[in-house]
Protein backbone atom coordinates (compact mmCIF):
# COMPACT_ATOMS: atom_id res chain seq x y z
CA UNK A 1 0.00 0.00 0.00
CA UNK A 2 0.74 3.64 -0.44
CA UNK A 3 -0.94 6.65 0.92
CA UNK A 4 -1.14 9.71 -0.61
CA UNK A 5 -2.60 12.62 1.37
CA UNK A 6 -1.40 16.29 1.71
CA UNK A 7 -3.12 16.44 5.05
CA UNK A 8 -0.58 15.10 7.60
CA UNK A 9 -2.91 14.13 9.85
CA UNK A 10 -5.54 12.10 7.85
CA UNK A 11 -2.52 10.41 5.83
CA UNK A 12 -1.12 9.43 9.53
CA UNK A 13 -4.49 8.13 10.44
CA UNK A 14 -5.07 6.32 7.30
CA UNK A 15 -1.49 4.74 7.09
CA UNK A 16 -2.13 3.48 11.02
CA UNK A 17 -5.24 2.43 10.19
CA UNK A 18 -4.23 0.18 6.97
CA UNK A 19 -0.93 -1.33 8.95
CA UNK A 20 -4.08 -2.92 11.56
CA UNK A 21 -5.12 -4.69 8.83
CA UNK A 22 -4.20 -8.35 8.10
CA UNK A 23 -2.96 -8.62 4.94
CA UNK A 24 -1.81 -5.06 4.25
CA UNK A 25 1.50 -3.25 4.54
CA UNK A 26 2.15 0.03 3.90
CA UNK A 27 5.31 1.04 2.05
CA UNK A 28 5.24 4.37 1.67
CA UNK A 29 3.28 7.71 2.39
CA UNK A 30 3.00 10.76 -0.02
CA UNK A 31 2.28 14.41 0.73
CA UNK A 32 1.29 15.37 -2.90
CA UNK A 33 0.91 13.62 -6.18
CA UNK A 34 4.68 13.93 -7.22
CA UNK A 35 5.50 12.71 -4.46
CA UNK A 36 3.08 9.78 -5.13
CA UNK A 37 4.11 8.96 -8.67
CA UNK A 38 8.03 8.84 -7.64
CA UNK A 39 6.97 6.49 -4.70
CA UNK A 40 5.22 3.82 -6.82
CA UNK A 41 7.57 3.94 -9.18
CA UNK A 42 10.21 3.35 -6.55
CA UNK A 43 8.25 0.98 -4.59
CA UNK A 44 6.12 -0.85 -6.91
CA UNK A 45 3.27 -1.01 -4.41
CA UNK A 46 0.02 -3.44 -5.33
CA UNK A 47 -2.50 -0.17 -4.28
CA UNK A 48 -2.36 3.04 -4.40
CA UNK A 49 -4.97 5.40 -1.79
CA UNK A 50 -4.96 8.76 -3.62
CA UNK A 51 -6.18 11.71 -2.80
CA UNK A 52 -7.15 14.64 -5.22
CA UNK A 53 -7.11 17.72 -3.75
CA UNK A 54 -3.01 17.72 -3.11
CA UNK A 55 -0.32 20.50 -3.96
CA UNK A 56 2.27 19.93 -6.90
CA UNK A 57 0.27 17.33 -8.63
CA UNK A 58 -3.12 16.73 -8.32
CA UNK A 59 -4.48 13.09 -7.86
CA UNK A 60 -5.74 12.79 -11.07
CA UNK A 61 -2.86 13.85 -13.12
CA UNK A 62 -1.14 11.69 -10.73
CA UNK A 63 -3.19 8.81 -11.34
CA UNK A 64 -3.21 9.55 -14.93
CA UNK A 65 0.89 9.70 -15.18
CA UNK A 66 1.51 7.04 -12.78
CA UNK A 67 -1.06 4.56 -15.03
CA UNK A 68 0.24 5.74 -18.07
CA UNK A 69 4.24 4.75 -17.21
CA UNK A 70 3.47 1.79 -15.21
CA UNK A 71 3.71 -0.76 -18.27
CA UNK A 72 2.37 -4.20 -17.85
CA UNK A 73 2.20 -4.52 -13.84
CA UNK A 74 -0.27 -1.01 -12.91
CA UNK A 75 -0.86 -0.78 -9.28
CA UNK A 76 -4.57 -0.39 -8.48
CA UNK A 77 -5.36 3.29 -8.18
CA UNK A 78 -8.08 3.84 -5.17
CA UNK A 79 -9.29 7.97 -5.32
CA UNK A 80 -10.45 9.44 -2.21
CA UNK A 81 -12.78 12.44 -2.69
CA UNK A 82 -15.04 14.78 -0.50
CA UNK A 83 -17.22 14.08 -3.87
CA UNK A 84 -19.46 17.12 -3.99
CA UNK A 85 -16.73 19.27 -5.88
CA UNK A 86 -14.99 16.58 -6.91
CA UNK A 87 -16.36 15.99 -10.40
CA UNK A 88 -13.31 15.24 -12.09
CA UNK A 89 -13.43 11.56 -10.24
CA UNK A 90 -14.77 10.95 -13.83
CA UNK A 91 -11.62 11.48 -15.22
CA UNK A 92 -9.57 9.48 -12.88
CA UNK A 93 -12.43 6.71 -13.74
CA UNK A 94 -12.02 7.49 -16.83
CA UNK A 95 -8.00 6.44 -17.01
CA UNK A 96 -8.25 3.27 -15.46
CA UNK A 97 -8.77 4.08 -11.66
CA UNK A 98 -9.99 0.95 -9.78
CA UNK A 99 -12.50 3.32 -8.09
CA UNK A 100 -13.16 5.79 -5.21
CA UNK A 101 -13.99 6.41 -1.82
CA UNK A 102 -15.62 8.70 0.57
CA UNK A 103 -13.66 10.26 2.73
CA UNK A 104 -15.92 9.99 5.61
CA UNK A 105 -16.12 6.02 4.94
CA UNK A 106 -16.03 4.07 7.85
CA UNK A 107 -12.68 2.19 8.41
CA UNK A 108 -14.14 -0.96 8.08
CA UNK A 109 -14.67 -0.21 4.66
CA UNK A 110 -12.18 1.04 4.24
CA UNK A 111 -10.17 -1.92 4.73
CA UNK A 112 -12.95 -3.64 2.48
CA UNK A 113 -12.24 -1.56 0.00
CA UNK A 114 -8.90 -1.56 -0.34
CA UNK A 115 -8.70 -5.67 -0.05
CA UNK A 116 -11.17 -6.03 -3.23
CA UNK A 117 -9.41 -3.21 -5.62
CA UNK A 118 -6.40 -5.40 -4.57
CA UNK A 119 -8.26 -8.81 -5.61
CA UNK A 120 -8.83 -6.85 -8.90
CA UNK A 121 -12.38 -5.72 -8.42
CA UNK A 122 -13.33 -2.36 -9.04
CA UNK A 123 -15.26 -0.24 -6.41
CA UNK A 124 -18.11 2.07 -7.15
CA UNK A 125 -20.84 1.59 -5.26
CA UNK A 126 -24.25 1.74 -7.64
CA UNK A 127 -25.90 5.04 -5.62
CA UNK A 128 -22.34 6.71 -5.93
CA UNK A 129 -21.85 6.10 -9.92
CA UNK A 130 -25.04 7.37 -10.43
CA UNK A 131 -24.93 10.73 -8.60
CA UNK A 132 -21.26 11.09 -9.75
CA UNK A 133 -22.05 10.78 -13.58
CA UNK A 134 -25.14 13.30 -12.72
CA UNK A 135 -23.10 15.50 -11.07
CA UNK A 136 -21.03 15.27 -14.47
CA UNK A 137 -23.85 15.60 -16.92
CA UNK A 138 -25.31 18.86 -15.28
CA UNK A 139 -22.18 20.80 -15.60
CA UNK A 140 -21.33 19.36 -19.24
CA UNK A 141 -22.77 18.44 -22.64
CA UNK A 142 -23.27 14.62 -23.46
CA UNK A 143 -19.98 13.18 -24.45
CA UNK A 144 -20.09 12.04 -28.46
CA UNK A 145 -20.09 8.28 -28.35
CA UNK A 146 -16.44 7.51 -29.62
CA UNK A 147 -16.70 3.47 -29.60
CA UNK A 148 -18.76 1.58 -31.86
CA UNK A 149 -20.48 -1.17 -30.33
CA UNK A 150 -22.01 -2.67 -33.55
CA UNK A 151 -19.10 -5.38 -32.93
CA UNK A 152 -20.67 -6.81 -29.75
CA UNK A 153 -23.21 -9.24 -29.73
CA UNK A 154 -26.65 -8.80 -28.06
CA UNK A 155 -25.87 -10.75 -24.78
CA UNK A 156 -22.29 -8.37 -24.69
CA UNK A 157 -24.21 -5.36 -24.70
CA UNK A 158 -26.64 -6.19 -22.15
CA UNK A 159 -23.92 -6.81 -19.75
CA UNK A 160 -21.80 -3.78 -20.40
CA UNK A 161 -25.37 -1.68 -19.63
CA UNK A 162 -25.83 -3.62 -16.47
CA UNK A 163 -22.08 -3.32 -15.54
CA UNK A 164 -22.38 0.50 -16.27
CA UNK A 165 -25.47 0.52 -13.71
CA UNK A 166 -22.61 -0.61 -11.16
CA UNK A 167 -23.55 -4.69 -11.09
CA UNK A 168 -20.94 -6.82 -9.81
CA UNK A 169 -20.40 -9.78 -12.24
CA UNK A 170 -22.43 -11.93 -9.37
CA UNK A 171 -25.60 -9.61 -9.47
CA UNK A 172 -25.35 -9.70 -13.23
CA UNK A 173 -25.63 -13.80 -13.18
CA UNK A 174 -28.55 -13.63 -10.90
CA UNK A 175 -30.67 -10.98 -13.37
CA UNK A 176 -29.37 -12.60 -16.27
CA UNK A 177 -29.66 -16.44 -14.82
CA UNK A 178 -26.30 -17.17 -15.98
CA UNK A 179 -23.26 -18.74 -13.92
CA UNK A 180 -21.09 -16.23 -12.99
CA UNK A 181 -18.16 -18.23 -15.29
CA UNK A 182 -19.98 -17.19 -18.12
CA UNK A 183 -20.68 -13.45 -17.12
CA UNK A 184 -16.84 -12.84 -16.54
CA UNK A 185 -16.31 -14.41 -20.12
CA UNK A 186 -19.12 -11.86 -21.57
CA UNK A 187 -17.49 -8.83 -19.61
CA UNK A 188 -13.90 -10.23 -20.98
CA UNK A 189 -14.68 -10.06 -24.27
CA UNK A 190 -16.41 -7.11 -23.80
CA UNK A 191 -13.81 -5.09 -22.40
CA UNK A 192 -11.40 -6.90 -25.30
CA UNK A 193 -14.16 -5.35 -28.10
CA UNK A 194 -13.90 -1.96 -26.98
CA UNK A 195 -9.61 -2.34 -25.84
CA UNK A 196 -10.54 -1.28 -22.36
CA UNK A 197 -8.52 -1.95 -19.59
CA UNK A 198 -10.35 -1.88 -16.22
CA UNK A 199 -14.02 -2.06 -15.50
CA UNK A 200 -14.28 1.45 -14.44
CA UNK A 201 -13.65 2.25 -18.02
CA UNK A 202 -16.36 0.51 -19.17
CA UNK A 203 -18.86 1.71 -16.55
CA UNK A 204 -18.07 5.40 -18.67
CA UNK A 205 -18.18 3.87 -22.10
CA UNK A 206 -21.65 2.50 -21.12
CA UNK A 207 -22.26 6.32 -20.07
CA UNK A 208 -20.84 8.19 -23.04
CA UNK A 209 -22.29 5.62 -25.74
CA UNK A 210 -26.09 6.55 -23.91
CA UNK A 211 -26.13 2.34 -22.97
CA UNK A 212 -27.01 4.01 -19.27
CA UNK A 213 -28.68 7.25 -19.05
CA UNK A 214 -27.93 9.10 -15.79
CA UNK A 215 -31.29 9.11 -13.73
CA UNK A 216 -33.07 6.31 -15.68
CA UNK A 217 -30.55 4.27 -14.29
CA UNK A 218 -31.04 4.96 -10.71
CA UNK A 219 -34.82 4.34 -11.04
CA UNK A 220 -34.20 1.33 -12.76
CA UNK A 221 -31.89 -0.33 -9.90
CA UNK A 222 -34.26 1.35 -7.52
Amino acid sequence: MLVADDQALIRAGLAGLLRTSEGLEVVGEAADGEQAVALATDLAPDVVLMDIRMPVLDGIAATRRLLAGAGDSPPRVLILTTFDLDEYVYAALRDGAAGFLLKDTPPDRIIAAVHTVAAGDMLIAPHITHRLIETYAQHHEAALARRDLAELTARETEVLRLVGNGLSNAQIARRLVLSEATVKTHVKRTMGKLRLSSRAQAVVVAYETGLVVPGAAARRLG
